[in-house]
């Protein structure tokens, strides 16, 4: 399926970005001249949200267009989703001055809607991610969360179209084996994290 509401799709050099930087690191490697291309970005706080009343953990949809761009030639008709839609857990990069449970308890307002007080979120632990080419440092949050927690409807900030949607316990583990549902390696590890420590 092609991408709803996407359109006027073009590429163009990427010169001046706020979010990421790209570099070359030259270095001697056990007497070997070596080098590597990098780029330099934000670390990240995520969290997996469970839902107690719909007995449901609350994820995120929405467009990626690094995805799109890996996705666009190949043949995606087992897809259960638009191409380059993915499920992700809440997440956000750290580019503000705050601890990290607060830039975390903002997203989640921001995205989903919940303002989840400070001491529910819970840290699971830290880890980096695209370790080739970015070596973000992840943070990842825990949260159990109801209806009593609603602000708004989320949905994210500025020009963000980020949709809600909720998992429900019993088909979670299948959702994360099913390649139908591009998702990425943080939700995946969130769920089994959650299954070791909730069975």
């Amino acid at each position: 399926m092609q991408p709803k509401n996407i359109s006027n799709i073009r590429f163009c050099a990427c010169e001046d970005s706020k979010y990421i930087k790209s570099k070359r690191m030259l270095f001697n490697e056990n007497g070997k001249e070596r080098s590597w291309d990098i780029i330099e970005a934000h670390d990240s706080v995520a969290a997996l949200l469970y839902h107690t009343q719909k007995n449901a953990f609350v994820v995120v949809k929405q467009f990626r267009p690094a995805v799109f761009l890996k996705e666009k030639n190949r043949d995606i008709g087992h897809l259960k989703t638009e191409i380059g839609y993915t499920f992700e857990l809440c997440a956000g990069i750290t580019d503000k001055d705050k601890p990290l449970n607060v830039i975390m308890q903002e997203e989640i307002l921001e995205e989903c809607g919940y303002n989840v007080p400070l001491q529910n979120l819970i840290k699971i632990t830290e880890f980096y991610s695209s370790v080739g080419f970015a070596g973000s440092k992840q943070t990842l949050f825990f949260a159990a969360l109801d209806e009593t927690y609603r602000q708004n409807l989320g949905g994210g900030v500025d020009d963000e179209n980020i949709e809600t949607i909720f998992i429900p316990k019993e088909e979670a583990y299948n959702f994360i084996l099913d390649s139908s549902y591009p998702k990425t390696s943080g939700i995946m590890f969130a769920f089994l994290w959650y299954f070791r420590n909730y069975p």
